[in-house]
């Protein structure tokens, strides 16, 4: 049996193969599903989904509506409408969701002081679920039947796509045209993308050149990929420094130290040096303090949910100051049981933020223990900024749990007895001790 693309015959058997979503709906329903098909294309302008936008209207007897989220990637969304229209969009929503995205997304998770594997603070993790979750809203308003993206098939997007979809619109169908073999026949590298764009005249960042990929938005801005494949690469020398678009160097960085203050209120900053700023104002306004200090940088190899290891180049600049300073006001304010459940916590609920988990049942039920444990986190931060560097200079809070007269050694008089020291240590010795006279004790 054959089906029509509208372009040629398609063996029945070879559906599964070159088109994945047909399994979905059933071959018999194919002629339907090709006449009705209408996809919202997650679409940032870049070289992927320029690519995969042009290329879909090309394989697809389908309406393409295109949906880019503005989560604070600034310049980067210049022109995007006439863009999509003239490779191949009907229609193109552009939806402001940098308050949203801060407020909603990016603060709960700097109450959980999160960061993958140490290192990586999440910026493009965090950003796909909300993405994600307004492609949904824009695919039941133009009553589509499918949503596409252009996460590869050997990263952690596509997960973190596919997962929100999943929780939010499972009735949903999902293109994805990186796992599908005549799309990967056709683009093997990023050098065939950028020739295919070059050939229909599509304006993309990325060249023959300078072949990595970028990510930005209010939180950070990640390279990836091309010439960062190479662990050994070093793209802070003075030929490759260039990339960097959030941050100067270190070395470039002023010669003299900026101070900022911080306040805090429930784990959350609402102010910077005194002027009270909503989230996303507060993030902006570190992100150039920080930048302007070189601060924020991280290069590593993390692992991805998909098994492989990957190289990724960050920066992260107002994130590692917010991060830093709610660190800061929590060691003040926070019990320590409290603060050592909830840090025993960090790599779990991070790791649910890279996989792509955020809305599952485990991440909101984690969130409730971690927001219950903000309540007194409040108080005020001064932090000095210099050549990379983020240096405590002080904190103050009025749920401080903090008594100078019980720490101090200066012979202050308080509540606590130092000899109420000797029964602690004795019964926490107490097993210690048991252990040595039956068994011997540990070798040494």
């Amino acid at each position: 049996m054959f089906a029509t693309t509208g372009q040629k015959a398609i063996p029945e058997e070879e559906l599964g193969r070159k088109y994945p979503f047909f399994t979905l709906r059933g071959y018999r329903e194919y002629q339907h599903f090709r006449l009705t098909m209408k996809i919202v294309l997650a679409y940032s302008g870049g070289l992927d989904t320029s690519v995969i936008l042009k290329w879909l209207k090309e394989t697809y007897d389908a309406e393409i509506v295109t949906f880019a989220a503005d989560i604070g990637q600034e310049e980067e969304l210049k022109g995007l409408p006439a863009k999509a229209k003239k490779t191949g969009a009907s229609k193109h929503y552009t939806l402001d969701l940098v308050e949203e995205f801060a407020r909603d997304f990016i603060y709960p998770m700097i109450r959980a002081n999160a960061i993958y594997e140490g290192q990586y603070y999440l910026g493009t993790s965090i950003a796909r679920p909300l993405i994600a979750k307004a492609q949904i809203d824009i695919a039941r308003k133009e009553k589509a039947d499918t949503v596409a993206h252009g996460a590869t098939g050997k990263g952690n997007d596509q997960c973190r796509f596919e997962l929100t979809y999943m929780a939010l619109a499972p009735g949903l169908s999902i293109v994805a045209p990186w796992k599908i073999d005549k799309f990967r026949e056709e683009f093997p590298g990023r050098a065939e993308m950028i020739e295919y764009c070059r050939a229909h005249r599509i304006p993309v960042e990325a060249s023959l050149k300078k072949p990595y990929s970028m990510d930005r938005n209010l939180l950070h801005i990640s390279y990836e990929a091309g010439i960062l494949e190479d662990p050994w690469f070093d793209p802070t020398t003075q030929a490759n420094k260039g990339m960097f678009k959030l941050s100067v160097s270190p070395e470039d960085a002023p010669n003299k130290a900026e101070y900022v203050e911080l306040d805090f209120v429930q784990g959350n900053c609402v102010a910077v040096n005194g002027q009270k700023l909503s989230p996303a104002g507060v993030l902006k306004a570190l992100n150039k303090l920080g930048g302007k200090h070189g601060i924020g940088r991280v290069d590593l190899v993390e692992n991805r949910f998909v098994g492989m290891k990957s190289r990724g180049v960050y920066e992260t600049p107002g994130g590692t100051i917010l991060m830093q300073a709610h660190r800061q006001v929590e060691s003040l304010t926070m019990d320590r049981e409290v603060m050592h459940l909830r840090d025993s916590l960090i790599p779990k609920y991070a790791e649910l933020v890279y996989y792509g988990f955020w809305f599952a049942p485990e991440r909101e039920a984690l969130q409730a223990l971690i927001d219950e444990s903000q309540k007194h986190v409040a108080g005020t931060v001064r932090l000095k900024l210099y050549k990379g560097n983020i240096i405590t200079c002080g904190r103050k809070s009025k749920y401080s749990l903090y008594d100078m007269k019980i720490a101090s050694m200066e012979g202050v008089k308080s509540w606590y007895n130092q000899s109420d020291s000797t029964g602690f240590i004795r019964l926490n010795g107490l097993r210690l001790r048991a252990r040595y006279y039956a068994q011997g004790g540990p070798k040494t």
